[in-house]
């Protein structure tokens, strides 16, 4: 049996390394506060940023055609920053181990994201802008509560740790990448790019990621089943137990069987970290294109690839002057690498030394945690 607060530690390891699944049930419906902190600063982040593109342009909405002023200049560079900027808050407040430091960050969060709403917002409408963020507060409730949080939030950690295997994966993957240059400087594709529509697109680009996905979680589950199944402890990761809240649990004489929902958490936290690592890599690529777009393409070049396409762009409702076929051109490129580099990825035996076995291996001494808990921990 264990105390209180090793049980607590102990849930909150295992919510940090992305196995909400072990809990006892009940468990991950407690402090859904605190441990919607880092995701509650990240949205407040991005809701102060509608103040200021209010602020400078005077709309509620990012809509810039032709040539940019100054003051839009300045909101795109402030759209490009908004992401790493909440990324980099919510990472931030994750770090804050003292409950009412978390709570403290979450109440501030939700006033910044309810001032946001009131000054600014994707609507010139207040309530609806409140009925937004009342919406996305519960999103994020719901994804803590259910330990899908958890998850994607181990992923990340797992991506952003692994950005340097992310490279080497691109660098042996160029070879073939280069190949994409014929479909760059193919004018029916541009034509193409500029005739279809954004939902069909869109479509498109799901169809294909849904292709690259389910292979590399096939392979993934066929890999680690017998692993899975078998869940035994391993004498070798029991040293890297000594300084977590499992260190003085035994390990149980008889283990008991990881169940269904523990067994899809296992493929789930496998199946997201490596496509994380994948889509890394394919929208590096896309940016690449999508700045040598801007550097070659003319208005001539453009009008003669797309007969007469327009100039500036819609991307997530947003009007920009980047032309609309070199951002569906760019998206199209990116989804092509996102399935190239996932067949490259479950075969590439370097990438398995790099990523994979590491992940693995990481996962195994997460098992052996979980082995140590259940037997400690009773069921209710």
């Amino acid at each position: 049996m264990v105390d209180a607060a090793h049980r607590q530690a102990a849930d909150r390891w295992f919510l940090a390394h992305g196995l909400p699944a072990v809990l006892r049930p009940g468990r991950l419906v407690r402090r859904l506060w605190t441990r919607s902190a880092p995701a509650l600063a990240g949205f407040a982040v991005v809701m102060a940023n509608t103040v200021v593109v209010v602020l400078v342009t005077g709309k509620h909405a990012i809509d810039i055609d032709g040539r940019p002023t100054r003051g839009e200049w300045f909101v795109l560079l402030i759209l490009v920053l908004v992401l790493p900027l909440a990324g980099t808050v919510g990472w931030w407040v994750s770090r804050i181990a003292a409950p009412v430091g978390r709570r403290f960050a979450a109440a501030t969060s939700l006033v910044v994201a309810m001032l946001g709403a009131v000054f600014g917002g994707p609507s010139p409408h207040v309530y609806t802008n409140l009925l937004i963020v009342v919406a996305v507060v519960a999103i994020m409730l719901t994804l803590t509560a259910t330990g899908l949080g958890s998850i994607l939030g181990w992923a990340s950690h797992i991506t952003l740790a692994h950005l340097a295997e992310a490279g080497s994966l691109l660098l042996r993957a160029l070879p073939v990448l280069l190949l994409t240059f014929l479909v760059f400087f193919n004018s029916p594709v541009w034509l193409m790019a500029a005739t279809v529509s954004r939902t069909r697109l869109w479509l498109a680009l799901c169809f294909l990621g849904a292709i690259a996905a389910a292979f590399v979680v096939s392979m993934t589950v066929d890999r680690m089943r017998p692993m899975v199944n078998a869940a035994q402890p391993d004498a070798r990761h029991a040293a890297r137990l000594d300084d977590t809240p499992f260190a003085a649990m035994p390990d149980p004489a008889e283990i008991k069987p990881l169940s269904r929902v523990e067994r899809m958490n296992v493929y789930f936290v496998l199946g997201v970290s490596q496509l994380a690592q994948i889509l890394v890599v394919a929208v590096v690529t896309a940016l690449l294109f999508l700045v040598l777009g801007l550097i070659l393409l003319s208005p001539e070049l453009l009008a003669a690839w797309t007969r007469n396409g327009s100039s500036d762009g819609r991307f997530l409702g947003m009007t920009i002057p980047v032309p609309d076929a070199l951002i569906q051109v760019t998206l199209f490129l990116g989804a092509l690498t996102f399935m190239y580099v996932s067949a490259r990825a479950v075969g590439d035996d370097t990438y398995r030394d790099q990523f994979t076995t590491p992940l693995i291996d990481g996962l195994r001494v997460t098992l052996t945690a979980r082995n140590r808990y259940r037997a400690a921990v009773p069921a209710r």
